[in-house]
């Protein structure tokens, strides 16, 4: 199994770290040929603009946007969440737009407003949650499932084959949900 998590920006090694525990072997995303013959994807937390803008630059946005839509399995975390959501509050325009959600970015506060709470995500029980400038979901569509909120805020969600969060789980120790994740594949 090989699952590529996208490095051009952002958090990407902790992820690694997490999937190669798990005994599946990682590739880090870094230039169009890097997405060829992947399991599944990773979409890191960082900065959602830079993303975007460096997979237009290294021309990997549609085709990236292309597995997503025909069904790889894909988990996205924070600013992976914003690059998947088809809407972001005071935002111009979307990103890759699979995700059938509404974001809003830096929702929870700065860098300084971070914390860390634990509690149920889907039927993973008393899950660490890190949240760092986190979003939060503002509005799903049909078909979307809620994984787990946050002071009555979406922070979690599922639809079809993308896994969409607003915390860090690869800040922690607990590995339970990349093993869900391989377990889509």
């Amino acid at each position: 199994m090989k699952i590529g998590v996208l490095a051009v920006q952002g958090a990407f090694i902790e992820h690694e770290r997490m999937i190669q525990s798990l005994g599946a072997e990682t590739i880090e995303i870094r230039q169009k040929t890097d997405l060829n013959n992947l399991d599944g994807v990773i979409l890191p937390g960082g900065e959602s603009t830079v993303q975007s803008l460096l997979l237009d630059k290294l021309q990997m946005k549609q085709t990236l946007k292309g597995m997503i839509e025909d069904g790889i399995p894909t988990l996205a975390t924070c600013a992976g969440l914003i690059l998947l959501a088809k809407n972001i509050d005071n935002a111009p325009q979307s990103h890759l737009a699979t995700l059938p959600v509404r974001v809003k970015r830096n929702a929870f506060g700065r860098q300084l407003s971070s914390f860390v709470t634990s509690q149920n995500v889907g039927s993973i029980t008393d899950y660490p949650e890190v949240f760092i400038r986190a979003p939060y979901i503002s509005g799903i569509e049909s078909g979307v499932d809620t994984l787990c909120t946050h002071e009555d805020k979406i922070v979690g969600v599922r639809y079809k084959n993308q896994i969409g969060l607003a915390f860090h789980p690869e800040l922690t120790d607990d590995s339970r949900i990349h093993q869900k994740f391989l377990e889509m594949i």
